[in-house]
């Protein structure tokens, strides 16, 4: 974390840099007044945006609370959209770009899914299941086994379909 922060200001400054050298592209391609002008329709809507998205974000959370839901999904779905439009409101094309790629729904889908894959990493598999519900797992059935483990007799057999039986190897995927 602490690599991070001491990153924050060299970041910045490339990011200013970046958006500098795009204003003077746009400028030599649309002209002063029309590159001022975009700039302008895209903060004033991302402001927009910040305020909607706020509100929005607050009643989800606490409709979910209300119901006994877990929040995280609300919450990680405000806060992507927070950024994005936060990003919006930003003067400068690229951080325009990557705002709006954050607020339109494919954007938002993966920055979401992304989000909740951090902080399961970060809190753990119990807080996050807390915050965004129980995990969803896909099972294999796995193949029998033909030569039997030392002491057991016989060729291995498998339990009828979706029965597991104690000791068995389950094999199987995390899907959320």
């Amino acid at each position: 974390m602490r690599r991070g922060l001491a990153l924050l200001p060299v970041a910045l400054l490339a990011l200013a840099v970046i958006e500098i050298t795009v204003f003077v592209g746009v400028v030599h391609a649309l002209g002063g007044f029309w590159a001022i002008l975009l700039l302008l329709a895209t903060s004033i809507t991302g402001l927009a945006l910040l305020r909607r998205e706020g509100i929005k974000g607050w009643r989800a959370f606490r409709d979910a609370a209300q119901a006994g839901r877990p929040p995280g999904a609300q919450v990680s779905n405000s806060l992507v959209g927070l950024a994005g439009a936060l990003l919006l409101a930003i003067p400068g094309f690229v951080s325009a770009v990557l705002g709006l790629l954050l607020v339109l729904p494919p954007g938002r889908l993966l920055a979401r899914r992304g989000v909740a894959r951090y902080t399961e990493r970060r809190v753990g598999s119990a807080v996050a299941g807390d915050l965004f519900g129980p995990r969803h797992v896909r099972v294999h059935q796995a193949d029998p086994v033909d030569d039997p483990a030392p002491g057991t007799p016989g060729p291995a057999t498998r339990a009828p379909a979706g029965e597991i039986t104690p000791g068995e190897v389950v094999e199987g995927e995390i899907i959320r």
